[in-house]
């Protein structure tokens, strides 16, 4: 009973916060109008990250490793990419203008580090967080209140939200999902696998071969395989998707056809720009007959196990979106 009370208690205090304050709800209902899921919000913040981290050129994929400088224009980076997306109209005072109200928009990469400037006090503020290491990320309206606010000790006197009053805010999403950063969740034995070839092709190859059924980014292929030409390095004809064939494993994209096989061998779908692996093996009339299973190149085909015999992939469907 403990979540379902909770539950309805967390939605009873976000009812009340959106009728006492109107321009609150307005632009509440504006956003999650323009995104629905928050799909788009977890993509921008995933992109961010790895705008950010430039791994292409770095080779980076860890938060940690950024410049100071770097994690401090995090925040610019997000405000900018947000409105980018979201098409917000420039506010007067604040960020934006959403649903004809000023809004200031604020991220950080620790929870309620959100460092408000004394300019934004009576204002209503997004407040952004996402965590690359928990791969969850939040976002939520609040009206600025003095008595909220703990008091500035740095130069430019900006202030933080009390954590008693953090309580205040009304979220848009909180606690979801953020694409995962699969490079940084790997164990370090398998991105010193990927990452112990010279060739880019052959790490990207690495790549899918360790990171098999987890969605893979297309920044992660670009870190990965660090080339310009980094997309056709996974496709077929000589990239990741026929050189692995033989190994039994098929390479899904963002293409329709695609996501339908992932979803018949009940593995993660690829989202738009996403890559997912898996090895298969043809379903055995007995063994198979209660797997989760695809028909391709006229045989039925179902998700390897460790004690399957490596048999070559068929080909993957006509591509469609």
């Amino acid at each position: 009973m403990l979540p379902i009370d909770v539950s309805a208690a967390a939605n009873m205090h976000s009812q009340s916060l959106l009728r006492e304050d109107p321009e609150l709800a307005a632009v509440y209902g504006q956003i999650r109008d323009l995104d629905p899921t928050g799909q788009r919000f977890a993509t921008v913040l995933r992109d961010t990250i790895d705008q950010l981290l430039n791994g292409e050129k770095t080779g980076r994929f860890d938060w940690k490793t950024l410049f100071k400088t770097e994690k401090t224009h995090a925040g610019t980076v997000v405000e900018i990419n947000l409105q980018r997306e979201f098409k917000f109209n420039d506010g007067t005072d604040m960020d934006y203008k959403i649903a004809g109200v000023d809004v200031d928009c604020k991220y950080s990469q620790q929870f309620g580090g959100w460092m408000i400037p004394p300019e934004a006090v009576g204002h209503l503020c997004l407040l952004v967080w996402a965590d690359d290491y928990t791969s969850r990320w939040s976002a939520g309206l609040l009206r600025i209140v003095p008595e909220w606010l703990n008091s500035g000790n740095n130069r430019d006197l900006k202030l933080t939200i009390k954590a008693a009053h953090r309580n205040k805010i009304l979220w848009l999403w909180h606690e979801a999902e953020l694409p995962e950063n699969v490079l940084l969740h790997m164990t370090e034995a398998d991105r010193k696998a990927v990452f112990g070839y010279s060739s880019g092709q052959a790490r990207l190859n690495e790549l899918f071969r360790r990171a098999q059924q987890r969605r893979i980014g297309r920044n992660v292929v670009r870190t990965v395989a660090q080339q310009k030409d980094y997309m056709k390095r996974v496709r077929g004809n000589g990239g990741s998707r026929s050189a692995l064939q033989q190994e039994g494993i098929l390479i899904m994209g963002d293409y329709d056809s695609h996501k339908q096989v992932a979803a018949q061998l009940h593995i993660p779908v690829p989202r738009e720009g996403e890559f997912v692996s898996v090895r298969v093996a043809e379903a055995d009339l007995k063994k198979g007959a209660s797997l989760p299973s695809v028909v391709l190149e006229g045989r039925r085909w179902v998700v390897a196990s460790a004690a399957d015999a490596v048999q070559p992939a068929p080909s993957l469907p006509t591509h469609t979106r």
